[in-house]
């Protein structure tokens, strides 16, 4: 439980989005968060760019997409094309698996200021500017952190000692935080420069992303919200980074692009090299870090800012476990073991781009040629088209139950033969455990074409296909449930929902119908072998299972969660 004297539950260092999104989720969970940031404002030139589905589910778990929404392009294309213009792959994912398109564009500086707004709504909860952190002293049952103030001008006016539960580090690459942890920061900083130039009102009106694999200078052109086009341009090795500062050179890059490139207004130019670098951990004792801090990757897939929107889904639900008393602290061991190599493998394959783009003539006519060959196959074509080549987070091991064993802590991805039991009758040979769950639209009793999360919340859920939930649990697992605030859901058929409502309405417990609409939960269940799920808080999957098996599998997530 929360010690009263600390001064915050969760002390979070850095108010990128990464720190801010982290603030929301502690405090709409009804804990105090203080964020303390050494700038003196919220940075306010764009940095990121792509919004994706996932981290849109965060932001409505945070109650923010409201405020955002408007600030976002969906269905944000990238192009490959090459110094011919000759398109080499299309991404254009059309897929809303989890209730939204599946990329958006976004300029940063507006949802930063949204996601800083909304902490306002949390009483203990505060975002104080013009504090750097120049200590962190673990004292294993909270954490004492020493910040200067700083004013306008970088002059330290002062110090200040703040206690806290836990400490996350969100500072960015240079972090302070994970310095002070003393853990390794593995991977490679490529020497190759690159200067990014935002203007206003877009020259050009394209709305979308070209990714210019030109082997004379690779280049960037994105179309963004409130009219804004970025450019971004890499410099040669011969090229001093002082010329990016002579307007004459920038006219020059950015002459192949517009007409009249003297006539842009420039309201943001920078110099920044791409990194592919990843903390050995994310975790030492009661401190943590996550972003920028834990993980950097180069920009071609959009994937830092998601990647940090994805530390903050998984930690924050941890540690808001923990700081209610529902689990013990091993839970945040489990932090990263969750999401190291998830970020890993999002490095490699930013990495791997990164290569693609900057080949020299040679390798570009070679590339040219190979993707030419495999556009004309319709399986490879969607490969990129459909964005199958980014790797969905997958849990295997956790909070997760393994399907055939119960086996909790690791999930198998795959049925040894094709078959779970003798009596599965699923065409399905995958696992859904530790993967993330769908979101199609959805009826209730209470509401309309809903979207799941919006009728099951973000937090625990035990749902079965067809039946009612509390069947085959034991009064010991109704009082678990309810101890956890573990909400029991029938996904039903729209044809029988108020057949269910009215039959379930003595159950032991509370039971939430679920109509489904379009077949889309029924689809699911067809081919996976299971008829009842456990979702965690971040909407993955953490055990499935047989019906019977329910009770069995609710223990096994108790001991994979650490829940008391």
């Amino acid at each position: 439980m929360t010690t009263t004297s600390l001064d915050t539950d969760v002390l979070v260092i850095g108010a990128g989005p990464v720190g801010l999104i982290t603030a929301n989720l502690i405090g709409i969970r009804g804990h105090r968060a203080t964020v303390l940031e050494a700038r003196t404002g919220l940075i306010d030139y764009p940095r990121g760019v792509g919004l994706d589905d996932e981290s849109i589910r965060t932001l409505v778990a945070a109650d923010l997409w409201h405020a955002v929404e408007q600030f976002t392009v969906p269905n944000h294309v990238s192009r490959m094309v090459n110094g011919e213009g000759q398109v080499l792959a299309t991404n254009d994912p059309q897929t809303t698996e989890f209730g939204f398109p599946r990329k958006h564009g976004f300029n940063q500086p507006v949802i930063d200021a949204e996601l800083a707004r909304g902490l306002d709504r949390f009483e203990g909860t505060e975002l104080r500017f013009g504090h750097r952190v120049v200590g962190i002293e673990d004292n294993g049952d909270h954490v004492e952190v020493t910040a200067e103030r700083v004013d306008e001008t970088g002059t330290v006016t002062g110090t200040v000692t703040l206690t806290a539960r836990y400490v996350v580090g969100c500072e960015g690459g240079s972090s302070f935080t994970r310095k002070q942890m003393g853990v390794e920061f593995e991977g490679k900083s490529p020497s190759t420069r690159w200067v990014v130039v935002d203007v206003e009102d877009d020259p050009l009106g394209t709305p979308n992303v070209y990714l210019g694999a030109d082997p004379k200078r690779p280049y960037v052109s994105i179309g963004l919200p409130q009219g804004v086009r970025r450019w971004e341009f890499m410099l040669h090795d011969d090229e001093p980074t002082e010329l990016v500062d002579d307007r004459e050179f920038m006219n020059g890059l950015l002459s192949g692009m517009v007409p009249d490139p003297a006539s842009l207004s420039i309201i943001n130019q920078r110099t920044f090299t791409h990194h592919g670098r990843i903390a050995s951990t994310f975790r030492k004792g009661n401190v943590f870090i996550a972003g920028d801090a834990a993980h950097l990757m180069p920009v071609w897939l959009g994937q830092g800012w998601n990647s940090g929107m994805r530390d903050a889904t998984n930690l924050a639900w941890k540690l808001t476990a923990v700081l209610s008393g529902q689990a013990e602290d091993a839970l945040l061991d489990t932090y990263t073991t969750e999401r190291h190599k998830h970020a890993s493998d999002m490095i490699d394959v930013n990495m791997a781009a990164g290569t693609v783009m900057k080949m020299k003539p040679f390798g570009g006519w070679v590339r040219d040629r190979l993707a030419s060959a495999l556009n004309l196959v319709p399986t490879w074509k969607s490969y990129f088209t459909e964005l199958r080549f980014k790797p969905m987070p997958r849990y295997a091991a956790g909070v997760v139950v393994d399907q055939v064993t119960l086996t909790p802590g690791r999930a198998e991805a795959t049925f040894k033969g094709g078959r779970l039991q003798p009596y599965v009758d699923s065409p399905g040979e995958l696992s859904p455990v530790g993967l993330q769950f769908i979101q199609p639209r959805v009826n209730t009793a209470d509401t309309t074409d809903a979207l799941l999360d919006d009728v099951t919340g973000h937090w625990w859920v035990l749902a079965t296909w067809g039946t009612n939930p509390t069947t085959y649990l034991t009064a010991d697992d109704l009082a678990f449930c309810a101890r956890h605030g573990i909400t029991l859901v029938s996904f039903i058929p729209e044809t029988q929902r108020e057949w269910a409502e009215k039959k379930y309405a003595g159950s032991p417990a509370p039971v939430t119908v679920v109509g489904d609409t379009s077949g889309a939960l029924k689809r699911w269940f067809d081919v996976r072998a299971c008829g009842a799920i456990i979702l965690r808080p971040d909407h993955f999957v953490a055990a499935a299972t047989f019906n019977q098996q329910v009770s069995a599998a609710l223990a096994a997530v108790r001991k994979a969660g650490a829940l008391r």
